[in-house]
């Protein structure tokens, strides 16, 4: 067993403290990670304050992991010692049932094994990536391009595959009018990839405050949603929206947004149901979807778009300390447009 430092939750009210935990051995398929990087996301927060659900504390979250490879066992082929590497959502799955081996090991038919807060396929709970080191089994290790700025390449383990995957199985492109729904850490990702796969692409927020930052970023128009005229001069509009705001919203209201045959994709994870009127979806053969994060073949995939298009997510570079404080930010919407913890502050 490897003992880290690390930053725990030890319950579901309480600030999260620095602490350490053990990891297992490197095994033969496993790889030894010194994490550079850890970004936090708005499910971090839900998860350590019991919002989707009891968990065992203490609990070190963090899905968005990049750093370099130290150790591998003695039957890895697919990275070395040195390799820039990412970790994601997940750190394994059954890998026997369909959608495994159709590589969707994020729709694993028996519960892929997220990388914190999940029962492990040795019985202990996983513990993410706000710590200096993990190891993984390697079929679950990415590898980040070394154009990608390793300080900003973090949160593409998850807002930036997130956001990718609906995009690219509805295929968003040219010809296609896409809006995205809310402009925060996944929505900010959305827009930058889906101008890159060129789309058209429209922003509808609540309010206008981040326009200009939709524009530089990508955006071809903006909106306001607090605006009722938005949905009225909108209506039969869009072949794709994603929906990235983990709050209650009129959901039928976006759905008359679709024009024939368009679909509209739930990535946030509000804690409460979102009524859908099932005539709003006979207007235009319309389409409510979700889609979760993707599998390893499709996040690589993404990472090497990221890489051939130049994007990277808009970071605000913060030391371990700051955590608790970056929370209530998140909490707050007063971060543009994603938090990433320098690793090496955790064991300061």
């Amino acid at each position: 067993m490897l003992t880290v430092d690390a930053y725990a939750a030890p319950s579901a009210t309480e600030p999260l403290i620095k602490t350490t935990i053990e990891r297992r051995a490197v095994g033969a398929n496993d790889v030894l990670i010194e994490i550079a990087y850890s970004g936090i996301c708005h499910s971090d927060i839900h998860t350590v304050r019991g919002e989707w659900g009891p968990i065992s504390y203490p609990q070190v979250v963090g899905h968005e992991i990049v750093g370099t490879v130290t150790e591998v066992g003695s039957d890895v082929t697919l990275h070395t010692v040195g390799d820039r590497v990412g970790v994601g959502c997940m750190v394994n799955s059954c890998r026997e049932c369909e959608n495994c081996l159709a590589g969707e090991e994020q729709y694993c038919l028996a519960g892929n094994t997220g990388t914190y807060a999940v029962v492990d396929r040795d019985g202990t709970i996983t513990q993410g990536g706000y710590s200096t080191h993990v190891v993984v089994v390697e079929d679950f290790v990415l590898k980040v391009p070394e154009s990608i700025p390793f300080d900003k390449a973090a949160p593409l383990l998850c807002a930036g595959i997130t956001t990718y995957s609906p995009l690219a199985h509805w295929s968003a492109g040219p010809g296609k009018r896409v809006a995205v729904v809310g402009m925060g850490g996944l929505g900010h990702m959305a827009v930058k990839i889906a101008h890159a796969m060129g789309a058209e692409v429209t922003v509808l927020s609540q309010s206008l405050s981040k326009q200009e930052d939709g524009l530089r970023l990508g955006a071809d128009h903006y909106f306001a949603t607090s605006d009722e005229a938005t949905f009225s001069d909108l209506k039969n509009h869009f072949d794709l929206i994603i929906n990235t705001v983990s709050a209650s919203i009129d959901i039928n209201a976006y759905l008359s947004l679709l024009r024939l045959d368009g679909t509209l994709v739930s990535v946030g994870a509000p804690a409460e149901p979102l009524p859908v009127g099932v005539f709003t979806l006979f207007g235009n053969r319309r389409t409510f979807a979700g889609s979760s994060i993707g599998g390893i073949r499709e996040t690589q995939e993404m990472l090497d778009f990221c890489a051939e298009h130049g994007i990277a997510p808009e970071t605000e570079l913060i030391s371990a300390d700051y955590i608790n404080e970056a929370y209530e930010r998140v909490l707050a919407s007063d971060v543009r447009y994603r938090f990433v913890i320098d690793a090496a502050t955790i064991s300061a």
